[in-house]
């Protein structure tokens, strides 16, 4: 297959292109190097990319419309798995124009392009924070969401409904997936599993928010991945919306005790109020991922944790 990757050179991105190029697929990917973070960090992402002859980059952003027409016609996926975005929660309360700009905007750009080329099949990376304040668990794809708890997750959800809006006008066959807490090997640095490692593997406190009871459904990059894979060979018509997550929450505090074992060091931990737009706890049910898509999460906290350690520790 020909598969445009948006965000290819971040995070999932990676790894999904990884797992293409294994199989022999034909790769596009489109990724701005937002400044968010260092650029050395992506660039370390691709470097095996770069050596493939079923590997293009596009250094360009999805808010250039002229661009990714461009790259469209071109090339004409058959396949676009759109990851890039604009991510991170708090920093969207700060910044929720940009937010809209690049989540919002971005989106539309390359719905317009798959249906004017004929793309058969649109994968969106939703979030859990699409679920927002949701005190019902676990989190059901077919719980209402409209009580999302930051811009980010708003930006998320109204992504999700002009892809409900381009399938049903368009006929474009459109998979939502949901994910939950992605960590592993390459995790953007921003985010807690990540800092808390680097922090505590440098005998730096580690800041927690609240009182350390939140709770989040940790899923392991590998368990994305196949879920990702999973919905690309997923047969449908219209607009279909599935939750990867690992359907096992836990508290912040004992995710921190987890590291600590792992690390074989404890944390000196500073204790700081709650910060606005974090979410009490995610949790998903993935009885619909297991019955369509035959995702069954397999790697649990402690040897995701482990996998992590081994990356950050340059093992």
């Amino acid at each position: 297959m020909k598969v445009l990757v948006t965000g290819g050179a971040g995070f999932i991105g990676s790894h999904l292109v990884d797992s293409l190029l294994a199989d022999g697929h034909n790769v596009i990917v489109v990724d701005n190097f937002d400044p968010f973070y260092d650029r050395s960090i992506k660039e370390k992402n691709i470097e095996k990319h770069l050596q493939s002859e079923n590997y293009t980059l596009f250094e360009k952003d999805i808010r250039d419309r002229e661009a990714i027409d461009k790259i469209f016609n071109r090339y004409k996926p058959e396949v676009v798995v759109h990851l890039a975005a604009k991510a991170g929660v708090r920093p969207s309360v700060e910044n929720p124009n940009e937010y809209v700009e690049v989540n919002i905007n971005g989106t539309v750009n390359l719905l317009d392009a798959s249906v004017k080329y004929k793309v058969k099949k649109f994968i969106f990376a939703s979030s859990s924070s699409v679920y927002g304040l949701n005190e019902k668990v676990p989190f059901s794809e077919d719980d209402p969401i409209l009580n999302q708890a930051s811009p980010y997750g708003a930006t998320k959800a109204a992504g999700e409904s002009l892809c409900r809006s381009y399938s049903n006008c368009y006929g474009l066959p459109i998979v939502a997936l949901r994910f939950f807490t992605v960590y592993g090997p390459r995790q953007r640095p921003d985010l807690a599993i990540h800092k808390f490692a680097k922090k505590i593997l440098n005998n730096e406190p580690i800041t927690l928010f609240g009182d350390g009871s939140t709770c989040r459904d940790y899923t392991y990059i590998d368990d994305i991945i196949y879920g990702i894979r999973a919905s690309i060979d997923y047969c449908l018509k219209g607009y279909e919306v599935f939750n990867l997550g690992n359907d096992r929450p836990i508290q912040l505090l004992d995710l921190v005790k987890n590291l600590e074992k792992v690390l074989g060091k404890n944390a000196n931990i500073q204790w700081l109020p709650e910060q606005t737009g974090d979410v009490p706890r995610t949790w998903a049910s993935v009885e619909k991922s297991k019955k369509l898509l035959g995702y069954e999460p397999k790697v649990d906290i402690m040897t995701g944790l482990a996998n992590f350690v081994s990356w950050i520790n340059g093992k």
